[in-house]
Formats: C-alpha cells, sequence, structure tokens
C-alpha cells in the first residue's frame, strides 16, 4: 500500500526545496526525496563554495593593491586548510537550517533515491512506494564526463572543493562560467593558469564585453589557447599532460579542471515508466507552466533545458506550488529579462539582449550607447583597467531591451537596474535619474 502525499518533491536542492516549502505553506502534506546534502549543487559545491573562493581572490587581490596605495604590508598567501574550514563550516549551517525548516514546515524528507512506476508512484530505493497528485522533477544535474581516456586524472567542479592545497599549475579546459571563473580565482590566488577553449569565452554574453574580459584574463597572466580538442590525459614524468589531437599536447600540470558542461540528473528516474518525455540531452521537456508531458508531473531546475541558475529554479518553484496549491491558476515564471553574472575578475554582468541578438531581432531600430572607464579604487593607484559598459536600446522611444556591465561591482550592480526593466524601462528614464558621485554605477544613468 502506497503512502499517498499531496506533492512529491524528487530533489533537496535550491528548486525542489523551494517548491517544498511553498507548497507546505499552502497547506499541502509533502514529502522531498534527497540523498545527498540538502542544498543540492548550488550549496554544496556550486554556488556558495564558488562564491567564498570569488571573495577569497577578491582579499588577495586587495592586498597587492593595497600595497599601490602606500599601505606597508606584504601580501601573503592564502591559508587554504583554514579557509576550507571556514567555507565548510558556513556550508553546514545552511543545511542546518534547511532542515530546522523542512522539519518546521511538516515535511516528511527521505534520504533516499525515487523512481517512477507509474505516473502517480515513485519507489524509493529501500522499496517504499509513495502516491501523488502531483510530483515535481528538480533532481539538478552533474558536471559531464568526456569518453577519453585519463580522464579520471583530472577534476570536475565538485572536485575543486575537496583540494587540500592549491594547485601551482593547473589546466581548465573549457570556455563557460564554470571555466571562465575558476581561470581568474585560482590565478588570483597564485596558480599558473592556462585556459583551453575550443571556440570563444562565455557565448550566451555580449561579444564585446567578452573581447574586454579575455584582455583582462590575458594581463592578468592568464594564458588561453584555442581550438583545442581534448583527446584525453596522462601522467608524465613533470605532471599531467593534455593530449590535444594528432602529435599535440600540452603541459605539464599539476592539475587539470575538466569544465565542459553539465548534463541533467535524468537517467535514474524510471521515466519511461511514467511516460515522461526528453529531448536528445536528457533534459526533461516542459511548457511554460514548468508542465512535463504527463499530467501531474512539472520539472524545474536544471533537469530542464531551461537557463541553469539557482534563483531561477527557485523563482519557478515558488511559482509552480503557488499555482499548484495556492489558487493562483496564472501563476508561472517569466524567463525574459533575467540578469546574470560571471564571478570573473574582474566580474560580468548581463540582463536582457546581446548587442547582436538585439540587432537580429530589431534591425536597424537599434541604438547602442557605451561607456569605458577606469574605475576611481584602481585609476588612483595608477592602474589601466577599464570598465566596459552597454544600454542596447530600440526604437524612437528607446526602450531598454539589454544592460551590460564588465567591471568592478557589476555582480551588484544590475538586480536594481532588472526591475527597472521588468517595469518598462526607457533611456529618458536613466537619463531623467540622479547619478551616485562617484561610483561605477553612476555611469549606466550618464550615458550619451
Amino acid at each position: 500500500m502506497a503512502d499517498t502525499f499531496d506533492l512529491i518533491v524528487l530533489g533537496g536542492g535550491s528548486g525542489g526545496l523551494a517548491a517544498a516549502l511553498r507548497a507546505a505553506h499552502h497547506g499541502a502534506r509533502v514529502a522531498l526525496l534527497e540523498p545527498g546534502a540538502l542544498g543540492g549543487t548550488c550549496v554544496n559545491v556550486g554556488c556558495v563554495p564558488k562564491k567564498a573562493l570569488w571573495s577569497a581572490a577578491q582579499l588577495a587581490q586587495g592586498q597587492r593593491l593595497a600595497l599601490d596605495y602606500g599601505f606597508a604590508s606584504t601580501p601573503g598567501p592564502l591559508d587554504w586548510e583554514h579557509f576550507r574550514q571556514l567555507r565548510q563550516a558556513y556550508i553546514g549551517g545552511i543545511r542546518e537550517r534547511y532542515a530546522s525548516r523542512l522539519a518546521d514546515a511538516g515535511i516528511q524528507v527521505l534520504a533516499e533515491h525515487g523512481r517512477f512506476v507509474a505516473p502517480d508512484t515513485v519507489a524509493t530505493s529501500s522499496g517504499r512506494e509513495l502516491r501523488a497528485r502531483q510530483i515535481i522533477i528538480a533532481t539538478g544535474s552533474r558536471p559531464r564526463r568526456l569518453d577519453v581516456p585519463g580522464f579520471d586524472l583530472g577534476m570536475v567542479s565538485s572536485d575543486i572543493f575537496a583540494l587540500r592545497a592549491l594547485p601551482q599549475r593547473i589546466a581548465i579546459v573549457g570556455g563557460g562560467y564554470i571555466a571562465v571563473e575558476f581561470a581568474g580565482l585560482l590565478r588570483a590566488l597564485g596558480s599558473e593558469v592556462t585556459l583551453h577553449v575550443r571556440d570563444r569565452l562565455l557565448s550566451g554574453f555580449d561579444a564585446e564585453l567578452v573581447d574586454a574580459l579575455e584582455e583582462h584574463l590575458r594581463g592578468q597572466g592568464i594564458e588561453i589557447t584555442r581550438q583545442v580538442v581534448a583527446g584525453g590525459l596522462h601522467r608524465g614524468t613533470d605532471g599531467l599532460v593534455l593530449d590535444n589531437g594528432v602529435n599535440s599536447s600540452c603541459g605539464p600540470y599539476d592539475a587539470v579542471l575538466w569544465a565542459v558542461g553539465r548534463v541533467p540528473n535524468s537517467d535514474q528516474l524510471g521515466l519511461d515508466a511514467a511516460g515522461v518525455q526528453v529531448d536528445e540531452e536528457g533534459h526533461v521537456v516542459t511548457d511554460a507552466w514548468q508542465s512535463s508531458s504527463v499530467p501531474g508531473i512539472s520539472a524545474i531546475g536544471d533537469v530542464t533545458a531551461r537557463q541553469a541558475l539557482t534563483p531561477v529554479a527557485v523563482a519557478a518553484s515558488r511559482r509552480l506550488a503557488d499555482r499548484l496549491f495556492g489558487g493562483q491558476p496564472e501563476s508561472r515564471l517569466d524567463y525574459e529579462n533575467i540578469p546574470s553574472v560571471v564571478f570573473a575578475e574582474p566580474p560580468m554582468a548581463k540582463l536582457g539582449l546581446t548587442e547582436a541578438q538585439a540587432r537580429e531581432r530589431h534591425g536597424d531600430q537599434l541604438r547602442v550607447h557605451r561607456a569605458r572607464f577606469t574605475p576611481l579604487q584602481w585609476a588612483v593607484a595608477g592602474r589601466k583597467a577599464p570598465s566596459l559598459m552597454k544600454i542596447i536600446c530600440v526604437g524612437d522611444d528607446e526602450q531598454v531591451v539589454g544592460m551590460h556591465v564588465l567591471g568592478l561591482g557589476a555582480d551588484e550592480m544590475l538586480q536594481g537596474f532588472a526591475v527597472a526593466m521588468k517595469l518598462g524601462l526607457r533611456k529618458r528614464d536613466l537619463d531623467h535619474t540622479v547619478a551616485i558621485h562617484p561610483s561605477s554605477a553612476e555611469e549606466l544613468v550618464l550615458m550619451s
């Protein structure tokens, strides 16, 4: 006899937790299945520990900038083990708070895998069966693994956080968020970094800003190579050697990070038994309401083909729970104008359309405003590392359809502008706004 719930959530990452807690708030009886640590990738081996490392990198750079300002100090290396323990304690606290909130909400948490045996029934790894009229798949994704010799000699992104020491020489294979972020922060902390890219860096960001970021990375001493086809990895006499096609190799390195994308965690869910449709990559196919091909089964987060961003999963989950259990039949996430940041050195933020996307969509109606400047903090020290900002407008009314920032503070800057774009921001609204001076953000309201 199956235990009956109003909602079963498969996955205890950011999206799954948000869905379960919001549904319970609306009075639903909820079961949450998560065989690993609460918080999923973001909390345990993703956004949170990455941002902690990035913060440490900012402090390392700050030490060097302090010397330029005239402070009498000598930059020292990071005590890696001390920092690792601080980071893990912080993450442990997040997990404890999640567990407490789930208990307070009356959500039944099972530290087990779940697998569909029918469209409304899930079997746990211990053999228990659970039934619900609504089931949400929120199992996330994992690092992609390549079928090449010696792949396991390298690391994937999750492994970085288990390191007990900073690698002296590291190669990073890939050109996306993970590759660029780790390249910058590891270089700032003292590693010699080589970034091996097949084509372009950060294909989803505005090309002009990406080119400017690449100049920053090279200026920091990061070597960037292109047209690298990873044929495998082997251990040489002086470290790891990356095989790049026929009779070509790169290295040696003390460590290699494979940052070659992620794959959805859908292959062990028994989706065939429920009739749930997936795409060629294994993502659960969903409509604008997060519904799968089977009534009563929804999916959110990285297991779908939507933007693989924690805030997107959380927002989609809450709106889905509001629709299913909160009496809000029109509740769903609007996927337009979602802001995003790559925590590079320096950070780069995007909101809305890139220039290329806007030009393809709007043609000659486009007008682009730019600002290039060196932030005061760097300029005082005599450094020449310019920030770049772009505002992309459309039509005679100059509706803002894209905003892009590369430089100090970009990660904190665009959140408020994202609200304004949701409300129909025009260029004249920026022109009529009084600037905060001196700041980098003022450039966004002062562009001519």
